[in-house]
């Protein structure tokens, strides 16, 4: 039989990194971490540090790493909106007059910044006002190089272009959230099974991969911080998913979708022989996933292997073959905050920077990732005692998000297969308690415990005492 596993299990030891370090006295000096950046300092002086001059151009990580954790501070649209008034003032571009010859060297550096903003951070500016705030300062520009007018519609339309490639996203292909109780021939009430479309543990498991890889693709860098800009400073600081962090609650919502399918697969099948089977099949689907990369799937099906209804059937793990399990389970054990997994994903990673097709695929064990953004956030504080925000900090946070950002940008190499995709996001799937029922009556309650529940499912599900 199956281990307990537990995401929650995670911890985070050791010492805190510099990011962390708060000075004893208010004031710190600011040293340069990057390209001059301070580590801390005022957010006007980083905002300052964002606008380009004529002789001046950010460097590229120091942009991303700023817009990702700017919004911790302010909002985008103010943020842009700083952005082009200290560009009209530095360059007076709302003088009469204009230095044809700086303007010249500025306007590129300027149009290049917002050409990145919009490539990284698209949904930063798909509000209308945000877009004549682009139109306004590029219009001032215009009046000594009209060509700039058209480098600005190159940038909308490749703006526009990246929204809509995003459209909605995967969440709307899921079936209702509702799982399905359990009936007295729950067959009847799935109609067909996951095997009677896809015999092929691989073949499942490039499913899987395809799809993770669709759901990894909408989300964006800033969901990652978005979850912990709190509305209220009395709120909570654990993350908090609102409409700017949905692909990212939803992707997690997939995550307990597939966990509680697989489930299903195997508690809805009335003769032991035949779940034996389903197990060793999804175990199979594990270990191909563990194969490829795809390291969310493989968590996810261990874990439906470890849910309470699966893991008591003991008839049935009489007849599973079990060591592949173990040796999959060994890899995702929590023991010493997952050491074995991040070891295994370390190695996928290296193998992916030179790899080509299916061995360039990265696909973290999310909720992990998630864990760990979260307690770098509240490992180390937004703002130093003497009011500046810790730069260092969000250098750290950087680091796992631009990996992050790095694997989900692969191209999948495996072609959809429509009717395996379909059936993984509609298929229903039994409710927690509807998996105990159908658990219950598939092999008896072994103590008291277990007879009372089954007892009151059978009399709250199915009318009967």
């Amino acid at each position: 039989m199956p281990r307990t596993l537990r995401a929650s299990d995670t911890v985070i030891s050791g010492n805190p990194s510099p990011a962390c370090t708060e000075p004893v006295d208010g004031e710190q000096a600011e040293q340069p971490v990057l390209g001059g950046a301070p580590s801390s300092a005022s957010l006007d002086t980083l905002i300052q540090h964002l606008v380009p001059t004529a002789d001046y151009y950010p460097e590229n990580a120091y942009i991303f790493t700023f817009l990702l954790s700017s919004r911790l501070f302010i909002e985008p649209r103010e943020l842009l909106a700083r952005v082009c008034q200290l560009c009209i003032e530095q360059q007076q571009l709302d003088e009469p007059g204009l230095d044809k010859v700086r303007v010249r060297k500025f306007g590129p550096k300027l149009l290049q910044l917002l050409a990145e903003w919009t490539e990284t951070f698209p949904r930063d500016l798909q509000e209308e006002s945000t877009i004549w705030l682009l139109k306004d300062v590029v219009g001032s520009l215009a009046r000594c190089e009209e060509a700039y007018c058209l480098r600005l519609h190159q940038v909308l339309q490749a703006l526009h272009q990246k929204l809509a490639a995003l459209g909605p996203g995967p969440e709307s292909l899921l079936g209702a959230d509702r799982p399905i109780s359990y009936r007295t021939q729950p067959q009847a009430s799935i109609h067909r099974e996951l095997l009677c479309i896809c015999s092929d543990p691989y073949r499942l498991a490039q499913q899987l991969t395809h799809m993770e890889l669709v759901w990894l693709r909408h989300i964006g860098p800033e969901e990652f911080v978005q979850a912990f800009v709190n509305k209220d400073p009395l709120a909570s600081t654990k993350p908090c998913f609102d409409e700017k962090t949905k692909n990212l609650e939803a992707y997690m919502r997939w995550f307990n979708r597939l966990c509680f399918l697989v489930a299903t697969e195997v508690c809805m099948l009335s003769k032991k022989k035949r779940r034996a089977q389903v197990i060793e099949f999804f175990i199979e689907v594990a270990r191909e996933c563990f194969n490829i990369g795809n390291f969310n799937s493989l968590m996810a099906i261990v874990s439906s292997m470890n849910m309470r209804p699966v893991s008591r059937l003991k008839k049935t793990w009489a007849k599973v073959k079990t060591a592949k399990l173990f040796i999959l389970e060994h890899q995702m054990d929590p023991t010493g905050n997952f050491c074995n997994y991040r070891t295994a994903l370390r190695g996928a990673a290296h193998r992916s920077l030179t790899a080509h097709s299916t061995e360039k695929i990265v696909i973290p064990f999310f909720s992990l990732l998630i864990k760990d953004i979260y307690f770098l956030h509240e490992g180390c504080a937004n703002r130093l005692p003497n009011g500046h925000v810790n730069f260092e900090k969000f250098l750290e946070l950087v680091k796992q998000v631009g990996e992050f950002i790095t694997w989900k940008q692969v191209e999948c190499p495996f072609e959809q297969d429509p009717s395996i995709t379909h059936y993984l996001c509609t298929a229903p799937v039994f409710s927690e308690d509807g998996l105990y029922l159908a658990s219950y009556e598939s092999e008896s309650p072994e103590n008291h415990t277990e007879k009372q529940r089954w007892k009151s499912l059978r009399s709250s599900i199915l009318g009967k005492t």
